[in-house]
């Protein structure tokens, strides 16, 4: 029995271990693209270097999660590790920009196996009672390396360089592979089912179409332009297609009978919300602290550690409640507590101290890190454990999706609020030319050119740069407000204990 507990202890810290490399990658790896591409060149490809991964990813969620439900968890879990660690290795030697984008393909191909295949074999190890605890463990976890990201990422391409972003997923990797081979002891019990191959096909290539669309919306493309009309016309067409083929398969990707469960279907549509809000704080808090307060890229960094703080607090608080009361009482207390705290930060302007963001965040923070723990237990609530793995890997899909959506919406909103606040500030001022340093407004990021600036010009901007995002934030309340529908519809449903059917593991 104690060997027993300690090779759960184990198999618990080769996934945790996972999941913090897989959470905090993109992440990571954001903060080190101005050293990428000052290495390496491709100014005009570097996109691809996120996208490429993120399209992998997300393609990848939902066939994982299925083929774990019929030829295990284990060989998949290792099989995505081993994909992603050959794919970070490759990352660090990558000689030029197409390289690199290709090697995080790769990457990405494991890593859209990790997160879905750990909270699914969670839910296989542990028995009800223990599952709310070490789902929000797991939780606290992929909050916690959302937001430290790009604090580590800055720090190793500071003082090591880029390729470390990459090659330091190498060591965790190995000892998260160790500890799952060795100690995750699965049952050999496999359901016999078919691969739903034209339902794979056509939700990568609606994925893809879609990611590319918004990658390269707005940004290598006008958004009226054939290519992104082009590619957005091949998401509806293959998404049409997909769920066509998805109602008549034997064995789909994504089961669609799941969604006629108002629980199953309400905690998609949260982690999709969710998602969406959650994304542009860890981006635009950064960005308003080092251009609004003037601070480095690193206390930039560090600003972020109270949102964390508050999304480890929830997460666990929501594991410790969760066979205590229903899904939906404790999402009430989450929703309120993030709209709270994005209303609030919507409120700030360069006055604001630095006392009172800091609450803010623990605030948002700890309502978001409910959704972190408690949406994927909500997702496989009843379910047969053959399921697990399909439902939890959609439930992350739509998150992931909900982030995309989010950077891309809210980014490019941010952008073109903070351009007309600019405008409006110095009209009849010559525009730009009131700036130094050629007219460009991205040197109140740096202290040095900030010195420089006159401080009537330098309020005008960081004025300009404060109402931009905090507008952002108050659009960003509008996926919140619609989330309070979704949590009524979760309904009275909750953890139990006594009822659940035993473990797939023993």
């Amino acid at each position: 029995m104690v060997a027993k507990e300690s090779n759960m202890k184990l198999a618990l810290a080769g996934l945790l271990l996972g999941i913090l490399m897989s959470a905090m990658d993109n992440t990571i790896v954001a903060t080190a693209l101005g050293s990428i591409v000052s290495d390496l060149g491709g100014l005009d490809k570097f996109v691809w270097v996120t996208s490429a991964y993120m399209v992998a990813v997300m393609a990848g969620m939902p066939i994982f999660g299925k083929l774990s439900d019929m030829y295990g968890r284990k060989r998949f879990y290792i099989f995505g590790l081993s994909i992603f660690l050959i794919g970070s290795a490759l990352c660090g030697i990558a000689q030029d920009i197409v390289q690199l984008s290709i090697f995080r393909a790769i990457q990405g191909i494991g890593g859209g196996a990790l997160l879905p295949i750990a909270f699914t074999i969670v839910f296989d190890l542990f028995p009800p009672e223990q599952r709310g605890k070490m789902t929000g463990l797991l939780g606290a976890v992929f909050g916690s390396a959302s937001v430290f990201g790009p604090l580590i990422g800055a720090f190793l391409t500071d003082n090591l360089s880029w390729h470390w972003v990459f090659y330091v997923n190498v060591p965790i990797g190995l000892l998260s592979l160790f500890f799952i081979i060795t100690a995750y002891k699965e049952s050999p019990q496999r359901s016999d089912q078919r691969i739903d191959w034209g339902g794979a096909i056509t939700l990568v290539i609606a994925v893809v179409s879609l990611m590319f669309a918004l990658e390269l919306g707005g940004k290598e493309f006008d958004w009226a332009s054939w290519q992104i009309i082009g590619l957005l016309l091949s998401f509806f067409i293959f998404i049409v297609s997909f769920m066509f083929i998805e109602r008549k398969a034997d064995e789909p990707i994504i089961s669609f009978w799941m969604f006629k469960s108002p629980l199953f279907a309400s905690s998609q549509a949260l982690a999709f919300l969710y998602g969406a809000a959650f994304i542009i704080l860890t981006i635009l808090i950064p960005i308003f602290v080092q251009a609004v307060y003037g601070g480095s890229a690193t206390n930039a960094g560090m600003i972020l550690t109270p949102l964390m703080l508050g999304s480890v607090a929830g997460s666990a608080v929501a594991g410790i409640r969760m066979t205590k009361t229903s899904y939906r009482n404790i999402m009430w207390l989450s929703i309120l507590s993030f709209l709270a705290g994005m209303l609030l930060l919507a409120t700030m302007g360069p006055d604001t101290s630095r006392l009172l963001l800091t609450l803010y965040m623990i605030l948002s923070g700890f309502g978001v890190g409910f959704s972190f723990s408690l949406l994927p237990n909500a997702t496989i609530h009843k379910l047969d454990p053959r399921f697990r793995g399909s439902a939890n890997s959609t439930n992350a899909f739509f998150r992931s999706l909900g982030m995309t959506l989010g950077i891309t919406v809210y980014g490019t909103l941010q952008t073109k609020l903070f351009a007309s606040n600019l405008e409006e500030a110095f009209k009849g001022q010559g525009g730009g030319q009131a700036f130094p340093g050629g007219g460009d407004p991205r040197s109140i990021f740096e202290q040095e050119m900030r010195e420089m600036i006159p401080a009537p010009v330098l309020e005008k901007i960081t004025t300009a740069m404060s109402d931009s995002i905090t507008t952002t934030f108050a659009y960003a309340l509008i996926p919140l407000v619609i989330a309070v529908f979704f949590v009524y519809r979760m309904g009275s449903s909750r953890l139990e204990v006594e009822k659940e059917a035993p473990k797939a593991s023993e």
